[in-house]
């Protein structure tokens, strides 16, 4: 049986402001005594966590089933195989990306030379969740690395053991000056926000994420910040059922729904309704067996808090199939409501959870209606082979990335940038995108000096007339 609520908590290991403060200011003289800079050094250090990572893999898989229940198999996929794959796909092609590269220069520019040198912000802090406590910690760590920040990890407190394990992985693996984990919770978390970092990094909630934005307005620090919302799936009448129930299946139920870019709700044509639900009890009995509760495959919601917040839920619309619940281990079944609308609660703000409503429609514009008139989401599923109605969907509404014909696996290349839009976030990571999101893109013009363009001073004849013609 998993402990009500987190023990462990209490045993954080902490640190004074004082303390902190210490910390980052010896990571911003690291910094300027240039240890980050040499590429060859950077491509080490990812190498070095390669392999601090896969010498604890039996230690990450344990921490995260005592923190999530995650089986073994979810714990690789989603955790250590993601970063090992993100921390290799980095290492491999940072020294190309790292290269002042040239451009071209405008015709009022003759005899110059344009470069942008990427360069390093300095300091980063990264405030991670708890629902991929490894993989959310660390994919952002990488790129951090990889660009030559120094680098303050903040781990959740929700996840203690998970927690542990990243600081004995960091701790072992790299000088506190060049990266360090700081463990504790909310305190500590608005601590390190108003210390002068150069970089922050925060994935969570959008309310936590507004304040993590007003903090970094303080001090003008640049930020990427991944939230949420509620995605849809939509499902249209020519799609396949079956397949589309096992997709959405498996983006919805995958770390029992806590997942930012889980299908929060489906639309689905209202001809499709019925075989779309059977199909996805099939699916997740297919998954996770007759009674999913006792499935070692299905993890856990991370705190009775949360899980009381979910079972409020249950009391809306109609449960079509699941909706119970093991409290004392956090569990909950997966569960499709239908007779839902938008006035209930569990339509206003994002579930989070293993719950998943289904709404139907007649005309597409009814879904474009709806999603528009709500935040932009995180991500969207589209279940469809019609072109037009791709086209459609993906040319009408504003999200962060989604898939045509499946679910999450927009998120499993690196070759596709990952972020929000709106109130689902800013800026974007993964692959180079995450070089550049912790790089500065540094613009250099470098001026021949065998002569003069004169056109540009004051009081040379005709040199209004000669620039006209050189800015059309």
């Amino acid at each position: 049986m998993i402990a009500r609520e987190h023990d462990s908590l209490r045993r954080l290991r902490r640190m004074s402001r004082e303390q902190i403060n210490q910390l980052i200011q010896a990571q911003k003289q690291y910094f300027a005594e240039g240890h980050t800079r040499d590429i060859t050094k950077r491509q080490q250090a990812l190498y070095t966590l390669i392999d601090a990572i896969q010498q604890h893999e039996a230690a990450i898989v344990q921490a995260l089933q005592l923190d999530l229940r995650k089986s073994e198999t979810e714990a690789y996929v989603t955790e250590i195989g993601f970063t090992l794959a993100e921390a290799r796909h980095l290492a491999k092609r940072l020294t190309r990306w790292a290269k002042p590269r040239k451009v071209k220069t405008a015709l009022t520019h003759i005899g110059s030379r344009g470069m942008v040198v990427p360069e390093p912000y300095g300091t980063a802090l990264i405030i991670a969740p708890w629902n991929y406590p490894f993989q959310l910690a660390l994919a952002p760590l990488i790129g951090a690395i990889a660009a030559g920040n120094t680098a303050v990890l903040k781990p959740s407190e929700w996840t203690p053991h998970t927690s542990a394990v990243l600081s004995t992985i960091i701790r072992d693996s790299f000088d506190p000056r060049y990266v360090a984990v700081v463990e504790g919770a909310v305190e500590t978390s608005q601590t390190l926000l108003e210390l002068p970092f150069d970089y922050i990094f925060f994935t969570g909630s959008v309310g936590v994420g507004k304040k993590v934005m007003e903090a970094a307005a303080k001090r003008l620090i640049p930020i990427t910040l991944e939230l949420g919302g509620k995605s849809p799936c939509i499902v249209h009448q020519d799609a396949d059922i079956q397949l589309a129930a096992r997709r959405i299946a498996f983006g919805k139920w995958t770390n029992a729904g806590q997942t930012c870019v889980a299908p929060d709700y489906i639309y689905v044509h209202h001809t499709r309704r019925e075989a779309l639900v059977q199909a996805l009890h099939e699916a997740v009995v297919s998954f996770y067996g007759q009674k999913p509760l006792e499935s070692n495959l299905y993890p856990s919601i991370v705190s009775n808090k949360h899980l009381a917040r979910l079972t409020t839920f249950l009391d809306e619309g109609s449960i079509a199939w699941g909706g119970h619940v093991d409290a004392d281990n956090r569990r909950m079944e997966p569960t499709v409501l239908t007779d839902v609308d938008w006035t209930m609660k569990v339509m206003e703000e994002e579930i989070f959870g293993p719950l998943l409503p289904v709404l139907t429609y007649e005309h597409l514009d009814e879904v474009i209606h709806a999603v528009r008139a709500r935040p932009k989401p995180l991500a969207l599923y589209l279940f469809t082979s019609e072109r037009e109605v791709q086209h459609s969907i993906i040319e009408q509404l504003s999200f962060g990335g989604g898939c045509v014909n499946d679910t999450l696996m927009h998120l499993a290349t690196p070759y596709l940038p990952f972020g929000g839009v709106g109130e689902s976030g800013t800026g974007r990571y993964h692959g180079k995108y995450s070089f550049d999101t912790f790089s500065h893109n540094k613009a250099v013009l470098y001026q021949t000096t065998a002569f003069d363009l004169s056109l540009r001073y004051p009081g040379v004849k005709n040199g209004l007339r000669w620039m006209k013609k050189l800015l059309r």
